[in-house]
């Protein structure tokens, strides 16, 4: 290969990423301005109470002692009719006192029915997958251990599903510690962004909300048609996604449906965090996309959208290797300056009104919130971004690592709880 051939496909490359930029920025733009101009759409919660399935909520569980109490607490004051509830907290293995913990608690609770797993393969998608044959319920809900659910959330999270065409509804998460420090602050602005602002709108605009995997819930016959949990996927909710999207159901997106959870509070739980979720989206896109692409029963702006969540954590690798392409360029080709100069002010111009429009998601969520006085933090977001090109960059080369070798992504990389 030539020097030359080399050099124009570092050009090419450079184009193609400053392309892909500039359509997130519009995205952001978009969306943004959907959430501010749009109506809502569907009234379901118009529908709460009227008529309620059976529902099962799935709570799994790996050493929870500190938090799986406040759980089960919670879903005891919830005002959705206990005739027709199963909850089932799913431990999976156990070393410490959260297996005596909701025994005592379903002692006094026939609705409570503990699933206690004592082998086979690791993951939450494989101990939902384990647990299923005791879901007696028509919709399946899940939680994380340390989520707190609201006395009306079951009802409002079931109203939406009174529509034969939905198969997954997703509700609203909101750190409950979001006072904690600086890096709670700032997940709690970017949860404020994600759900209040990007969701909503993409709701609004008949786009495909995302199933998080947690305050959500999901139509059991769809679940069962698309094969149930897949133990093999990291990010088994935006597997699930993407599953029942090629089975042609729909997925709803309740922002008043708002759950509390625990954010983590060191930087290195973050780390891991956003490592692995970065790592199990990438390998739902890989098996996702060319079905996406083909889907009959989606429209083009649907699949746009679908497209555009699923590669999104490809973005910061393909930036990161932008730069060290824009530095070979200069080295090897010192003619080429000009043209070098120019990509490298889109990529500047990115990085400004790009990231304003991220900013302007955030910005509009925090109003509508009430959380004005956390606009002040809007500056490290930028520097969050940064540290996600490093971040998720190495989570690619995890991946495809493990790839190679033949290692299984799955493990229960279990998130470190600080309640007091």
């Amino acid at each position: 290969m030539t020097l030359e051939l080399i050099v124009l496909l570092v050009k090419g490359y450079l184009i193609f990423t400053v392309v892909v930029l500039v359509i997130y920025v519009v995205r952001h733009y978009t969306l943004t301005l959907a959430r501010v101009f749009l109506p809502s759409r569907e009234a379901y919660q118009d529908w709460a109470c009227m008529a309620t399935p059976t529902v099962t909520v799935l709570v799994p569980m790996h050493n929870e002692e500190r938090v799986c109490l406040g759980v089960l607490q919670s879903l005891e004051r919830s005002s959705f009719d206990k005739t027709k509830l199963q909850v089932i907290p799913v431990n999976d293995r156990s070393t410490d006192r959260t297996a005596k913990i909701i025994d005592s608690f379903a002692k006094y609770h026939a609705w409570c029915q503990p699933f206690h797993r004592k082998e086979g393969k690791g993951g939450k998608p494989a101990a939902m997958k384990d647990a299923m044959p005791l879901v007696t319920g028509e919709v399946v809900i899940l939680f994380d251990a340390d989520y707190l659910p609201g006395v009306g959330l079951l009802d409002s999270l079931v109203a939406p599903f009174m529509d034969p065409e939905i198969g997954l509804v997703m509700g609203r998460v909101v750190p409950h510690n979001g006072s904690r420090n600086l890096l709670t602050r700032l997940l709690e602005i970017e949860r404020s962004g994600g759900y209040q602002t990007n969701q909503q709108a993409r709701w609004r605009l008949g786009l495909v909300p995302q199933f998080g995997g947690t305050v959500g819930g999901i139509r059991r016959s769809a679940l069962e048609t698309a094969g149930g949990w897949d133990d093999g996927m990291l990010a088994e909710d935006t597997d699930l996604t993407y599953r029942l999207l090629a089975l042609g159901w729909k997925v709803a997106y309740i922002n008043r449906a708002e759950c509390y959870e625990e954010v983590v509070e060191t930087w290195i739980d973050r780390r891991k965090q956003l490592r692995r979720w970065a790592m199990g989206h990438m390998q739902a896109c890989m098996r996702h996309l060319w079905i996406l692409l083909r889907n009959p029963d989606l429209g083009r702006w649907e699949k746009i959208d679908g497209v555009l969540l699923l590669v999104v954590y490809f973005v910061p690798p393909l930036t990161f290797i932008a730069w060290f392409a824009s530095a070979f360029l200069l080295m090897v080709r010192p003619d080429l300056f000009p043209p070098a100069i120019g990509v490298m002010l889109g990529v500047i111009v990115f990085f400004s009104i790009g990231n304003f429009g991220t900013f302007y998601e955030i910005s509009v969520a925090l109003a509508l919130d009430g959380l004005g006085k956390r606009q002040r933090l809007l500056p490290f977001i930028g520097g969050t971004y940064v540290a996600s090109l490093f971040l998720v960059s190495e989570a690619l080369l995890r991946l495809i690592w493990n790839r190679i070798r033949g290692k299984s992504h799955i493990v229960w990389d279990k998130t470190p709880r600080y309640r007091r």
